[in-house]
């Protein structure tokens, strides 16, 4: 079994601060096959964006938010 294709939570330290910042994001992670669902919570200081995947690998995800000009980290 390929431990990157399953389903399960993923979390990320980013620097999506503000409402702003996640008009910008959505689009980008709403389109984003293998993503069944995400939040950021802009009140913790590492403004940690948690992913329920479907199927897409931590390394995507980084790529995606990345090309949409934020800084993403994968947390532990």
């Amino acid at each position: 079994m390929d431990m990157n294709k399953e389903n399960r939570t993923l979390k990320f330290k980013t620097n999506i601060k503000c409402g702003g910042c996640i008009a910008t994001i959505s689009p980008v992670l709403n389109e984003t096959e293998g993503i069944r669902s995400w939040k950021v919570d802009t009140a913790h200081a590492d403004k940690i964006l948690t992913v329920e995947t479907d199927g897409i690998a931590p390394q995507q995800i980084i790529e995606k938010v990345q090309q949409a000009g934020f800084k993403i980290e994968l947390l532990g």
